[in-house]
């Protein structure tokens, strides 16, 4: 992450990631020898419907990342977006494997390593654009 270009593509690449994430497997579920996947947006659509801002901040994040004449004139708007999707995703992410694991259950629950990725991943998305707002401030 050279330049603030860089930390833009970087964090744009993450959103695309973490937004693909969303609708791949994040759960397997295992009864008695049979298995099954859920995704985020079986989540989502399964009852925590605040879940739905995962691909909306992500898709916000590229849409602004894109937009180059912004990203020129106000930096800010993008790192602050960029930062408060990521902090905002990684929380609603963590906070559903942690509602999930405290409910007792009879399906055993494993969290995929999709799941993984695109958490660190999303925090991975506020560390570029702090990094891409700290350069972009810097540099003439």
């Amino acid at each position: 992450m050279g330049n603030p270009n860089s930390s833009r593509r970087v964090t744009i690449s993450l959103a695309a990631f973490v937004f693909i994430c969303f609708f791949l497997p994040w759960v397997q579920l295992s009864c008695m020898g049979i298995k099954d996947s859920v995704s985020g947006a079986d989540l989502a659509r399964g009852g925590d419907r605040i879940l739905w801002l995962l691909p909306v901040f992500m898709l916000v994040i590229i849409l602004l990342g894109l937009w180059r004449s912004l990203e020129e004139k106000l930096p800010a708007v993008f790192a602050l977006a960029s930062t408060v999707g990521g902090s905002i995703t990684a929380y609603l992410m963590y906070h559903e494997r942690s509602s999930m694991n405290e409910s007792p259950r009879l399906v055993t629950a494993q969290w995929t390593g999709l799941f993984w990725v695109g958490f660190v991943a999303s925090l991975g998305i506020v560390a570029a654009a702090l990094v891409f707002y700290a350069r972009r401030t810097r540099s003439p």
